[in-house]
């Protein structure tokens, strides 16, 4: 009997410590994209490939383990470790200031498009519309805490934060989408997160 329960705990321990490995190295990639970003002049909120992080992994790994990477990045971020966009303050004043929705919608975003994953077909189809759904939770917080924080009526905190990146979004949800599908084929990358 004891050796039945060592046995059963064993592949549970295996199945955490590959899902924590997951996570950690879900959180460094939106380390390295969140790094990279342009400023917009005309906007507080710049140009940066984290959503793109955002979608890849939601669609790679699914709803609680996107999720809680998103968490894991934001924690790195709130205590100071240079993982956000250059283009702001870093640490807590990034995350309440004007692209703090955007930020606090990852964790959101992330669970959004992984679910529908987690819950249909893995076509190319049904991987895009999980990319826009976690799109439009992102910008839904986005746009919103950009009008409490800034005190502006809708149509001018969606000319900030939603209209300038249209065509990156569509660009980013199509490479977001691709790559997912890519790696949801491999054997390997299914046998991981088995």
């Amino acid at each position: 009997m004891a050796n039945l329960a060592v046995q059963a705990v064993e592949p549970r321990s295996q199945s955490l410590s590959r899902n924590l490995a997951l996570i950690v190295a879900a959180s460094l990639l939106m380390d390295i994209l969140g790094r990279f970003s342009v400023p917009m002049p005309f906007s507080p909120v710049p140009l940066t490939l984290a959503n793109f992080g955002v979608l890849l992994i939601a669609l790679s790994m699914g709803a609680r383990r996107a999720a809680a990477a998103m968490c894991l990045y934001l924690a790195q971020g709130a205590m100071g470790m240079p993982v956000f966009s250059p283009a702001g303050p870093g640490g807590i004043a990034q995350i309440v200031g004007p692209t703090g929705g955007y930020l606090m919608s990852y964790p959101l975003a992330a669970f959004a498009a992984g679910w529908i994953v987690d819950r249909g077909k893995q076509s190319l189809t049904w991987l895009s519309i999980a990319a826009i759904v976690g799109e439009i939770v992102l910008f839904i917080g986005g746009v919103g805490y950009l009008m409490a924080l800034m005190h502006v009526p809708l149509h001018v905190a969606a000319n900030w934060g939603l209209y300038p990146f249209g065509f990156g979004e569509v660009i980013k949800v199509i490479a977001a989408v691709a790559m997912a599908v890519r790696l949801r084929g491999s054997s390997k990358w299914s046998n991981l997160l088995a």
